[in-house]
């Protein structure tokens, strides 16, 4: 199967909202899709049972039938970085068993996204963060920038971050944050020649950003060839 790592220039940047879009692109186009968020923090208790919203849009923008644990592996409840989370609940967050979970799940889609937390490298347990856990997987890395003031140095870093892991940045998607950010053709045009990878599309500030409606701002033939999918 073919599959890849969406990270983001910073957290709350539509990481998920794009993650969804595009397993519902890859679905719509024939493919079978799986979404995987490694590890997940902030619940609320909903009819009964504590629930991640990442984890759920993520469980509904695939076209194979997952069940939230496959999705969602390591879930925690408290809403802040993992690390602070799992030490405040007791959890242990263990790097072998969580690699398999995610290698698990991916193993049952053709085509698989795996989301990660907030930015690029954010810390996971001691001496392990999220850029070790894209290393660990060897998958090619899809950017989400947010468009927002900041956007340029955070895009760019984190480019630069990505490759330094010997990780390929297969493309990178425009999200907007701020629909009023100025000179906003100025910033994609700087993203674009500073990213040194396609662009998968640019996604507007949307009312409901349900996967489809992403998804209809995506570029089908860029993931494509990015991904060197038939």
């Amino acid at each position: 199967m073919t599959a890849c790592f969406v990270t983001g220039t910073d957290t709350e940047v539509g990481k998920t909202a794009v993650t969804a879009g595009l397993a519902h692109l890859g679905g719509q186009a024939g493919w079978r899709t799986v979404a995987v968020k490694p590890v997940a923090a902030g619940q609320e208790w909903v009819n009964g049972r504590w629930v991640n919203d990442d984890v759920r849009r993520l469980r509904a923008a695939a076209s194979v039938p997952l069940d939230e644990a496959q999705v969602g592996p390591c879930q925690l409840r408290t809403p802040c970085a993992p690390h602070i989370a799992a030490r405040l609940e007791g959890v242990a967050i263990d790097r072998a068993p969580l690699l398999e979970a995610v290698r698990s799940t991916l193993a049952l889609g053709e085509l698989g996204f795996v989301e990660g937390v907030g930015g690029f490298r954010v810390p996971l347990t001691q001496g392990w963060d999220t850029a070790d856990l894209a290393t660990d997987l060897e998958l090619p890395v899809i950017l989400v920038v947010g468009l927002r003031l900041g956007c340029l140095n955070h895009a760019l870093l984190t480019a630069e971050a990505v490759r330094a892991r010997g990780l390929r940045l297969a493309g990178w998607v425009a999200n907007t944050v701020d629909p009023a950010m100025p000179h906003l053709d100025d910033n994609l045009a700087a993203l674009s020649s500073g990213l040194e990878a396609p662009c998968w599309g640019c996604v507007p500030r949307l009312e409901a950003p349900t996967p489809a409606a992403v998804a209809a701002h995506l570029r089908l033939e860029a993931l494509r060839n990015a991904l060197e999918l038939p």
